[in-house]
């Protein structure tokens, strides 16, 4: 069997923005990059509320059919999978209505706007049986798979403690919209859950321990933003004379945590940070060395041997066919990937997690397990002291 002859996995997309339109491109490239699956994703309808943006990706992407309501990608007879790209407020709504429908989904980080809606998500897959996959795209990076490798062999020996940055300058404009990011009731947290989500999966899974307790702060330096006028997103368009709103969530977390391994780490994450423009690393440090990867440099990650090393230091190690799935898309060192094939490697985990019905890709349990961390943030910012945070529950990833 090959690909022109093998299986097709009917595909509905719900929310048609840029990450839904990620997700299009993903599908479109499994069959080239992951013959080996033999699936070809059929892209059979797109809902969108805006119908002329669903209409958009219909063309773009070669779905059979657009629509307004989301309901109808669910009750589709073709659709055997369904991505959900949508703002955070509503992803638990669809999330649920995929669950009760019987159709596995991939669904963007945070999962809902508080660790009680993801949890409310997790429970309804679980019940379903479904597996799941969730856009924790940079433990997909084929240089973080291999720093894995490396820590899971103990080159690094113990884990001792561990730091991660996820700085960036999307938000750093004053005279940026207030759009839905900024609203308590639509985004929940502010970095902790658009940024930090991912530094949390990140960590937990190159550690392989989950963050146990949290002591935290949390600023908002830009007290209120424009109303938003055309447009969506980080793009919408602020007319001169649009009336401020206030900022309702946080533009600055930083967090020290104990990992349940007994590992220390401190956090940090910024959506106003002048300067950085996807400033996202990580740096694991053990008691024979150190390994480091940062996402603006995303096809390499440094390693330094441990104090009785004979050669003691740092070194740069470039992506090649050893390094995750790098050699699907590249045949040698110095050919990097894009964010758009980090996305491809999240799809394909997710379509082999349905066709094969085992949990591959990253899930809904791991998505609850950073939530639970941010809400642990969040109390921990009210109370002045150390919370605890609950350990992981389902079928989490980030620890096989």
């Amino acid at each position: 069997m090959n690909v022109a002859t093998g299986r097709r996995l009917g595909v509905g997309l719900i929310s048609a923005g840029w990450m839904g339109r990620l997700h299009s491109r993903a599908y479109r490239a499994i069959p080239d990059k992951y013959a080996d699956l033999e699936v070809t994703p059929d892209l059979v309808i797109v809902a969108d509320p805006d119908l002329a943006n669903a209409s958009a990706a219909q063309r773009q992407f070669g779905y059979r059919q657009s629509t307004a309501d989301y309901r109808e990608v669910l009750a589709h007879a073709d659709v055997e999978a369904v991505s959900i790209c949508a703002p955070n407020y509503l992803h638990r709504e669809f999330a649920l209505a995929a669950a009760a429908a019987g159709k596995p989904f991939w669904i963007e980080k945070p999962m809902g706007i508080s660790a009680a809606q993801a949890a409310d998500v997790v429970a309804a897959a679980e019940s379903a049986g479904l597996v799941t996959g969730v856009g924790f795209t940079y433990r997909h990076a084929p240089a973080v798979e291999y720093a894995k490798t490396l820590i899971a062999q103990g080159a690094i020996g113990r884990i001792t403690n561990v730091h991660c940055k996820l700085n960036a300058d999307y938000s750093a404009d004053p005279r940026g919209a207030r759009t839905w990011r900024f609203e308590l009731g639509k985004a929940g947290t502010g970095v902790l859950g658009d940024l930090l989500s991912h530094g949390f999966d990140l960590a937990q899974y190159l550690v392989g321990s989950p963050v146990g307790a949290v002591s935290a702060l949390t600023e908002t330096f830009i007290k209120e933003r424009p109303a938003p006028g055309a447009g969506t997103g980080h793009n919408a368009a602020v007319a001169d004379d649009a009336p401020m709103l206030p900022v309702e969530n946080e533009d600055y977390a930083a967090l020290l945590v104990r990992f349940g391994c007994g590992a220390a780490g401190t956090f940090e994450a910024t959506r106003v940070g002048v300067g950085s423009r996807c400033d996202y690393g990580i740096s694991v440090h053990g008691t024979a060395g150190v390994i480091g990867w940062n996402f603006e440099r995303m096809n390499e990650v440094e390693i330094c041997s441990g104090p009785f090393a004979r050669d003691y230091g740092y070194t740069r190690e470039m992506s090649d066919h050893r390094f995750g799935d790098f050699a699907r898309f590249q045949p040698g060192a110095g050919m990097g990937l894009s964010f758009d094939d980090l996305k491809t490697i999240e799809g394909a985990r997710f379509v082999r997690s349905v066709v094969s019905g085992t949990q591959v890709a990253a899930s809904v349990a791991d998505a609850l397990a950073t939530s639970r961390i941010a809400s642990a943030a969040i109390e921990s910012v009210s109370s002045g002291r150390w919370v605890t945070v609950p350990e992981p529950t389902g079928k989490t990833t980030f620890d096989l």
